[in-house]
């Protein structure tokens, strides 16, 4: 299947990926919509094989995440008004869910969803190698500017005056003015 006749475009699958606690996750709300299910029939999937949902593939939103989460995401303005936490999946218990739903498109879906994560990954670690080239470039330009500051301040002690006069070299004749001189003798004409 091609992404062009996908059920979920990849790009609608990367929108729902937030970091929250420092993980890569989808809420419950939206990877309900995105396998074509309600949240509460998601919720009561994972519920009844909580065992197959450990803590890194699956948490609980505190009170003050889904605030932030609800004040950031206009799509998720839907769950102001819930009582209930909603629970944040990362890929791997996106994948956990679309396996106890066991639906046609729950399953075809999960595919996308793994693709989004893959392609974030990747422009993850394409902006960590950007970072780490770019310190680096930092790092030189900060040597250069020293070994150029260095060039400058020798450039700048060679074209300043010396402190204090120096020395004459050599033998000094002190002798009263006009001694060897020839007196300008006048011609008669």
């Amino acid at each position: 299947m091609t992404d062009k006749h996908a059920i979920v475009p990849v790009e609608r699958v990367e929108k729902t990926i937030l970091l929250i606690r420092g993980q890569k996750v989808i809420l419950d709300a939206d990877l309900a919509e995105l396998y074509g299910v309600t949240t509460k029939r998601l919720n009561q999937q994972v519920t009844r094989n909580i065992r197959r949902f450990p803590s890194d593939f699956m948490f609980r939103l505190r009170a003050e995440e889904k605030a932030e989460v609800v004040a950031n995401c206009n799509h998720l303005s839907r769950l102001k008004f819930s009582r209930s936490l909603p629970h944040a999946f990362t890929e791997h218990g996106a994948i956990m869910v679309a396996s106890v739903l066991n639906t046609p498109r729950a399953i075809e879906a999960s595919i996308f969803v793994v693709r989004a994560f893959v392609k974030l990954r990747e422009v993850l670690a394409t902006h960590k190698q950007l970072a780490r080239k770019f310190a680096g470039l930092e790092k030189r330009i900060k040597d250069h500017d020293e070994k150029i500051e260095t060039i400058f301040e020798a450039i700048r002690q060679l074209v300043s005056p010396p402190e204090k006069p120096r020395k004459k070299i050599g033998f000094e004749v002190k002798e009263k003015p006009g001694g060897y001189r020839k007196k300008a003798t006048r011609k008669k004409r």
